[in-house]
């Protein structure tokens, strides 16, 4: 199997993946350099299909793969990256949180209910990136990752994109933060996201100071596109 590392360097973080006559998938514009034999391959011309949930999940359309033996290094951010290590099991993963996989990990995508779409401020249709099979998939984040269990019937309630990756049994919807309707004005808080159980959750509880204080400069040309 192919191999991920995250590396730190003057407060950046990127990712090297190492290949042994291997094939790995990354998004669009995430490479940096290579070394060994190793050759980049993407696709002329998508299927109509795939153009299209593409732009409805705000999500590259072409993703490069990169097959043969050497090194590729992916670009750096002051961000953070989180290694999945799938053993047959399906991630879904949210918007701008995927940045490359192996080759034999499928990649496609998931459809939120039309109501939670609307309430979620996604319009008509909200589509996240799915993986799903056996091997490392590597996910941009704002900070470190905490991986949390949730049981049957209990929930995990967040103010905003905390969450950037579930397992597809853990339910998701949005919903007052209040039992009574005015609470929503008076809480001082909007739609909150819930997530229940069972399954398993990525939960990003706070950013790394750098990128912090880029998300403050207004600053968004960075690979984590999370926001608070």
């Amino acid at each position: 199997m192919a191999e991920f590392r995250v590396h730190k360097l003057e407060g950046m973080q990127y990712v090297d993946i190492h290949l042994d006559n291997e094939t790995a998938r990354a998004e669009a514009g995430a490479f940096s350099y290579m070394t060994g034999e190793i050759t980049m391959h993407s696709r002329l011309i998508p299927s109509i299909g795939g153009l299209i949930k593409s732009l409805l999940a705000d999500e590259a359309v072409y993703r490069p793969t990169y097959t043969g033996t050497g090194v590729i290094t992916l670009e750096s951010s002051l961000g953070g990256f989180h290694i999945l290590d799938l053993d047959g099991e399906s991630w879904i993963l949210e918007r701008g949180t995927y940045w490359a996989s192996e080759g034999s990990v499928e990649v496609s995508y998931h459809r939120e209910r039309f109501l939670t779409s609307l309430y979620a401020g996604e319009g008509l249709i909200y589509l996240q990136t799915k993986v799903r099979g056996h091997g490392k998939v590597a996910l941009t984040t704002r900070g470190p990752v905490e991986e949390l269990t949730l049981e049957r019937g209990k929930s995990l309630v967040a103010e905003g994109m905390y969450v950037i990756a579930r397992t597809p049994d853990v339910s998701f919807k949005i919903r007052r933060p209040t039992k009574n309707f005015f609470g929503r004005y008076t809480s001082g808080e909007g739609w909150v996201r819930v997530y229940e159980g069972p399954g398993k959750v990525l939960l990003n509880p706070a950013p790394y100071w750098r990128y912090w204080m880029m998300v403050q400069r207004g600053d968004a040309d960075y690979p984590s596109q999370t926001t608070f």
